[in-house]
């Protein structure tokens, strides 16, 4: 049993990766979804990256907003640490078919307009969600 869930992990993670173009922004999503937000000390301990890899990763992961933070109030001297967050699952994916929408849009039209010629029209490739209702 724990074979199959190391295996389900390993697939999940190289998806997510897929998605967001780096190993390491899918171990730190990851990471964060399963422990609804932590600070940047137990993200280096959870995804064995190094301190700087998850500095640097956490930057562009929140210039991105592929993940929020909040502000951790310290009483102690230096600086107030952060407590991040990743985005929904479903956020993320509704901006990678957006990413891809815009990708077979570019295709589509390139193949079209070869055929037309002159005749230029434009075609439109739209992802939709569909809820089953059961």
């Amino acid at each position: 049993m724990q074979r199959s869930r190391i295996t389900r992990d390993k697939s999940i993670e190289k998806a997510i990766s897929e998605i967001l173009k780096s190993r390491a922004r899918s171990r730190v999503y990851i990471f964060l979804l399963r422990k609804n937000g932590a600070k940047s000390e137990q993200i280096i301990k959870g995804t064995k990256l190094h301190p700087s890899t998850v500095r640097e990763t956490l930057s562009k992961m929140f210039d991105q907003k592929l993940i929020y933070r909040k502000k951790l109030k310290n009483d102690s001297i230096g600086k107030n640490p952060y407590l991040y967050y990743a985005i929904s699952p479903v956020k993320l994916l509704e901006r990678y078919a957006h990413e891809i929408e815009g990708r077979l849009n570019k295709i589509a039209n390139l193949a079209f307009s070869a055929k037309t010629g002159d005749n230029y029209k434009s075609v439109k490739i739209k992802i939709y969600e569909r809820v089953d209702k059961t």
